[in-house]
Protein backbone atom coordinates (compact mmCIF):
# COMPACT_ATOMS: atom_id res chain seq x y z
CA UNK A 1 0.00 0.00 0.00
CA UNK A 2 0.91 3.19 -0.61
CA UNK A 3 0.17 6.55 1.16
CA UNK A 4 1.32 10.29 0.80
CA UNK A 5 3.28 11.66 3.80
CA UNK A 6 3.95 15.35 2.44
CA UNK A 7 4.58 17.64 -0.20
CA UNK A 8 6.94 20.10 -1.28
CA UNK A 9 4.63 22.76 -1.85
CA UNK A 10 5.59 25.92 -0.70
CA UNK A 11 2.19 27.21 1.56
CA UNK A 12 1.85 30.96 0.95
CA UNK A 13 -0.91 32.93 1.33
CA UNK A 14 -3.86 32.74 3.63
CA UNK A 15 -3.12 30.29 7.10
CA UNK A 16 -4.97 26.79 6.32
CA UNK A 17 -6.98 27.28 10.04
CA UNK A 18 -10.10 25.35 8.43
CA UNK A 19 -7.58 22.54 7.56
CA UNK A 20 -6.42 22.11 10.35
CA UNK A 21 -9.52 22.38 12.75
CA UNK A 22 -11.42 20.25 10.50
CA UNK A 23 -9.22 17.38 11.01
CA UNK A 24 -9.56 18.02 14.36
CA UNK A 25 -13.03 18.10 14.39
CA UNK A 26 -13.16 14.49 13.22
CA UNK A 27 -10.79 13.40 15.73
CA UNK A 28 -12.66 15.22 18.60
CA UNK A 29 -15.54 13.51 17.14
CA UNK A 30 -14.38 10.21 16.54
CA UNK A 31 -12.79 10.07 20.45
CA UNK A 32 -16.43 11.37 21.87
CA UNK A 33 -17.97 8.61 20.15
CA UNK A 34 -15.91 5.57 21.24
CA UNK A 35 -15.31 7.34 24.89
CA UNK A 36 -18.93 8.31 25.42
CA UNK A 37 -21.18 5.92 23.82
CA UNK A 38 -21.54 2.11 24.70
CA UNK A 39 -20.03 -0.52 22.46
CA UNK A 40 -23.48 -1.57 22.07
CA UNK A 41 -25.35 1.45 21.13
CA UNK A 42 -22.24 2.16 18.07
CA UNK A 43 -24.43 1.05 15.54
CA UNK A 44 -27.26 2.12 16.60
CA UNK A 45 -25.53 5.73 16.61
CA UNK A 46 -24.54 5.18 12.95
CA UNK A 47 -27.60 4.15 11.71
CA UNK A 48 -29.30 7.94 12.76
CA UNK A 49 -26.37 9.91 12.13
CA UNK A 50 -24.77 8.22 9.03
CA UNK A 51 -26.38 8.54 5.41
CA UNK A 52 -28.63 5.58 4.56
CA UNK A 53 -29.17 5.90 0.65
CA UNK A 54 -32.63 4.24 0.58
CA UNK A 55 -33.33 6.36 3.64
CA UNK A 56 -32.73 9.69 1.63
CA UNK A 57 -34.22 8.84 -1.92
CA UNK A 58 -37.40 8.57 0.29
CA UNK A 59 -36.86 12.11 1.70
CA UNK A 60 -36.25 11.39 4.76
CA UNK A 61 -32.89 12.70 6.77
CA UNK A 62 -31.36 14.43 4.51
CA UNK A 63 -29.47 15.98 6.64
CA UNK A 64 -27.13 13.27 7.04
CA UNK A 65 -25.30 14.15 4.37
CA UNK A 66 -23.69 16.87 6.61
CA UNK A 67 -23.31 14.92 9.90
CA UNK A 68 -22.31 11.55 7.87
CA UNK A 69 -18.94 13.51 6.68
CA UNK A 70 -17.71 13.69 10.14
CA UNK A 71 -18.20 10.08 11.70
CA UNK A 72 -15.43 7.32 11.11
CA UNK A 73 -16.42 3.43 11.52
CA UNK A 74 -12.62 2.90 12.67
CA UNK A 75 -9.44 4.06 13.84
CA UNK A 76 -7.78 3.46 10.57
CA UNK A 77 -10.51 5.00 8.55
CA UNK A 78 -10.29 8.41 10.64
CA UNK A 79 -6.58 7.94 10.29
CA UNK A 80 -6.25 7.25 6.59
CA UNK A 81 -8.64 9.94 5.94
CA UNK A 82 -7.06 12.97 8.14
CA UNK A 83 -3.25 12.17 6.51
CA UNK A 84 -4.68 12.87 3.09
CA UNK A 85 -6.48 16.08 4.51
CA UNK A 86 -3.74 17.10 6.10
CA UNK A 87 -1.09 16.58 3.12
CA UNK A 88 -3.48 17.85 0.48
CA UNK A 89 -5.74 20.93 2.17
CA UNK A 90 -3.35 23.33 3.16
CA UNK A 91 -1.85 24.66 -0.28
CA UNK A 92 -5.63 24.84 -1.40
CA UNK A 93 -7.22 26.35 1.64
CA UNK A 94 -3.79 29.04 1.54
CA UNK A 95 -5.01 29.95 -1.97
CA UNK A 96 -8.35 30.63 -2.21
CA UNK A 97 -8.97 31.69 1.87
CA UNK A 98 -9.96 29.56 4.37
CA UNK A 99 -13.78 30.92 4.21
CA UNK A 100 -13.97 29.80 0.59
CA UNK A 101 -12.26 26.29 1.54
CA UNK A 102 -14.59 25.71 3.94
CA UNK A 103 -17.51 26.43 1.79
CA UNK A 104 -16.27 24.26 -0.68
CA UNK A 105 -15.19 21.24 1.66
CA UNK A 106 -18.94 21.26 2.85
CA UNK A 107 -19.94 21.29 -0.64
CA UNK A 108 -17.89 18.71 -2.06
CA UNK A 109 -18.61 16.50 1.15
CA UNK A 110 -22.34 16.94 0.47
CA UNK A 111 -22.25 16.15 -3.47
CA UNK A 112 -20.17 13.17 -2.52
CA UNK A 113 -23.19 11.61 -0.60
CA UNK A 114 -25.59 12.75 -3.17
CA UNK A 115 -23.46 11.30 -5.94
CA UNK A 116 -23.23 8.04 -3.36
CA UNK A 117 -26.92 7.80 -2.90
CA UNK A 118 -27.75 8.43 -6.53
CA UNK A 119 -25.54 5.32 -7.26
CA UNK A 120 -26.96 3.05 -4.46
CA UNK A 121 -30.60 3.90 -4.32
CA UNK A 122 -31.25 0.85 -2.03
CA UNK A 123 -28.96 0.64 0.44
CA UNK A 124 -30.21 -0.02 3.94
CA UNK A 125 -26.40 0.44 5.29
CA UNK A 126 -25.29 3.95 6.47
CA UNK A 127 -22.02 5.76 4.81
CA UNK A 128 -20.00 7.10 6.94
CA UNK A 129 -16.42 9.07 6.68
CA UNK A 130 -15.07 12.23 5.35
CA UNK A 131 -13.39 10.85 2.03
CA UNK A 132 -15.80 12.55 -0.08
CA UNK A 133 -15.07 15.52 0.84
CA UNK A 134 -11.63 15.09 0.85
CA UNK A 135 -11.53 13.31 -2.79
CA UNK A 136 -13.21 17.01 -3.69
CA UNK A 137 -9.96 18.74 -2.25
CA UNK A 138 -8.09 15.88 -4.14
CA UNK A 139 -9.60 16.60 -7.18
CA UNK A 140 -8.80 20.62 -7.14
CA UNK A 141 -4.98 19.81 -5.89
CA UNK A 142 -4.76 18.23 -8.98
CA UNK A 143 -5.65 20.81 -11.23
CA UNK A 144 -3.94 23.16 -9.18
CA UNK A 145 -0.76 22.05 -8.59
CA UNK A 146 -0.26 18.59 -11.05
CA UNK A 147 3.68 19.66 -10.83
CA UNK A 148 4.00 19.33 -7.18
CA UNK A 149 5.62 16.11 -5.87
CA UNK A 150 3.84 13.75 -3.27
CA UNK A 151 6.36 12.27 -0.72
CA UNK A 152 5.03 8.70 -0.18
CA UNK A 153 5.26 5.74 1.84
CA UNK A 154 5.62 2.26 0.29
CA UNK A 155 4.77 0.17 2.94
CA UNK A 156 5.27 -3.14 0.98
CA UNK A 157 9.04 -2.71 0.73
CA UNK A 158 8.95 -0.07 3.57
CA UNK A 159 10.29 2.72 1.72
CA UNK A 160 9.81 6.36 0.40
CA UNK A 161 9.66 8.20 -2.60
CA UNK A 162 8.48 11.61 -4.53
CA UNK A 163 6.58 11.39 -6.92
CA UNK A 164 4.60 13.94 -9.26
CA UNK A 165 1.23 15.12 -7.93
CA UNK A 166 -0.18 14.30 -11.39
CA UNK A 167 1.00 10.41 -11.17
CA UNK A 168 -0.09 10.02 -7.44
CA UNK A 169 -3.67 11.45 -8.01
CA UNK A 170 -4.45 10.72 -11.63
CA UNK A 171 -3.50 6.79 -10.65
CA UNK A 172 -6.03 7.17 -7.60
CA UNK A 173 -8.82 8.29 -9.63
CA UNK A 174 -8.81 5.48 -11.88
CA UNK A 175 -8.71 3.46 -9.28
CA UNK A 176 -11.68 4.90 -8.06
CA UNK A 177 -13.34 4.70 -11.10
CA UNK A 178 -12.69 1.21 -12.22
CA UNK A 179 -13.81 -0.15 -8.52
CA UNK A 180 -17.18 1.79 -9.01
CA UNK A 181 -17.80 1.10 -12.40
CA UNK A 182 -17.01 -2.63 -11.31
CA UNK A 183 -19.52 -2.27 -8.22
CA UNK A 184 -22.38 -1.84 -10.57
CA UNK A 185 -22.45 -5.18 -12.17
CA UNK A 186 -21.97 -6.78 -8.56
CA UNK A 187 -24.90 -7.48 -6.62
CA UNK A 188 -23.54 -6.45 -3.71
CA UNK A 189 -23.98 -2.53 -5.04
CA UNK A 190 -26.59 -1.83 -2.29
CA UNK A 191 -25.21 -3.82 0.92
CA UNK A 192 -22.35 -1.65 1.74
CA UNK A 193 -18.41 -1.40 1.43
CA UNK A 194 -16.34 0.86 0.16
CA UNK A 195 -18.24 4.51 -1.28
CA UNK A 196 -16.73 4.37 -5.01
CA UNK A 197 -19.03 6.94 -5.96
CA UNK A 198 -18.78 9.32 -3.62
CA UNK A 199 -15.07 9.36 -4.19
CA UNK A 200 -15.85 9.80 -7.72
CA UNK A 201 -18.59 12.46 -7.43
CA UNK A 202 -16.31 14.50 -4.91
CA UNK A 203 -13.27 14.65 -7.19
CA UNK A 204 -15.21 15.73 -10.07
CA UNK A 205 -16.50 18.34 -8.22
CA UNK A 206 -13.34 19.44 -7.00
CA UNK A 207 -11.71 18.84 -10.28
CA UNK A 208 -13.86 21.43 -11.88
CA UNK A 209 -13.86 23.61 -8.96
CA UNK A 210 -9.67 23.81 -9.51
CA UNK A 211 -9.85 25.72 -12.46
CA UNK A 212 -11.63 28.54 -10.78
CA UNK A 213 -9.26 28.13 -7.74
CA UNK A 214 -6.21 28.22 -10.33
CA UNK A 215 -7.40 31.54 -11.33
CA UNK A 216 -7.20 32.75 -8.13
CA UNK A 217 -3.53 31.21 -7.93
CA UNK A 218 -2.46 33.23 -10.34
CA UNK A 219 -3.86 35.85 -9.42
CA UNK A 220 -1.60 35.85 -6.07
CA UNK A 221 1.08 35.08 -8.05
CA UNK A 222 0.72 38.41 -10.07
CA UNK A 223 0.68 39.97 -7.29
CA UNK A 224 3.83 38.99 -5.96
CA UNK A 225 5.17 39.60 -8.57
CA UNK A 226 4.19 43.41 -8.88
CA UNK A 227 5.77 43.36 -4.98
CA UNK A 228 8.95 42.37 -5.88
Amino acid sequence: MIFPIGDDQVQGGDRPIFSYSLIAANVVVFAVMFLMIPPESINGFYMTYGSIPSQIMSGHDWWTLGSSMFLHGGLMHLLGNMLFLWVFADNIEATIGPWKFLAFYLAGGLIAGIAHTLFNPGSIVPAVGASGAISAVLGAYLVMFPSSRIKVLILIIFTSASIPAFLFLGFWILQQTISGVGAISTVDLDTGGVAWWAHIGGFAFGFLSGFYFRTLLKRRVSEVDLLV
